[in-house]
């Protein structure tokens, strides 16, 4: 699913140069489930960002999905960011003047499906986060292990074959994150491949493979023999809560 092939990615020019990825050569088979962790300025987003079709290598290939993305041009990797990944982030990035149902129609607008369309699988993909009760809620009136939910929901709408996950409990609680994770779990049994980027050791636990990153380079690649099970918290009760 994906294959990056001697990867460098180098930032600026003649003697402001910066070398974020440095032959970086990593494979991910379809439907695992991958945490990639490293300190602060490791290059652990920089490749996160190249994996997702945010940015191109310097130098090497990558491989998505069988087709090799490495030289195309920002239309094309436009394409398949929206055909292919689905993206998560710390923030959530909801827009706060729309609801629940509205924002998870977002990506289906951008590739100008009809409404009824739309609305179908938006409600779906809510309804398969367990927000169905919640569907014409805006941000505000959301808790934020809610408001996250909402964010895995958009991202799944367009049925990626690959979701990226940027520090996704990094601004919630332990028991909000507990039930993020238990989400992830689940759509890694349904065969969704997932890649989450974490500095916490415990939420990359529930992952089954550790991806290390050090100065642009890997300096680890471990399984995870028994991954952590997530105990999810049921939507009624966060409710309750919110």
């Amino acid at each position: 699913m994906i294959d990056l092939q001697h990867v460098t990615k180098i930032y600026g020019q003649g003697d402001v140069r910066v070398t974020a990825l440095e032959d970086v050569s990593l494979h991910v088979e379809r439907g695992e489930m991958v945490a990639i962790m490293g300190p602060s300025g490791s290059g652990k987003s920089t490749l996160m960002n190249l994996i997702g079709c945010l940015d191109r290598p310097t130098t090497g290939k990558y491989v998505l999905a069988g087709r090799d993305v490495s030289t195309l041009n920002d239309n094309q990797l436009a394409r398949v960011r929206n055909r292919e990944i689905g993206f998560v982030f710390q923030t959530f990035n909801l827009l706060p003047r729309l609801n629940a149902l509205q924002n998870v129609e977002l990506p289906l607008v951008y590739r100008r499906e009809p409404r009824a369309a739309r609305v179908r699988k938006a409600m779906a993909a809510l309804e398969m986060v367990g927000l169905g009760e919640r569907m014409h809620h805006h941000p505000n009136q959301l808790s934020g292990g809610q408001q996250q939910r909402v964010a895995i929901a958009r991202a799944l709408v367009g049925e990626p074959s690959i979701l990226l996950a940027d520090e996704p409990t990094g601004n919630l609680d332990s028991r909000a994150g507990e039930e993020i994770m238990a989400i992830f779990q689940e759509l890694n049994q349904q065969g969704i491949t997932l890649v989450l980027v974490t500095h916490d050791e415990r939420v990359a636990r529930h992952c089954r493979r550790i991806i290390r990153v050090l100065d642009g380079r890997l300096v680890g690649d471990e399984p995870v023999t028994a991954p952590l099970r997530a105990v999810p918290v049921h939507s009624d009760q966060e409710a309750a809560q919110a």
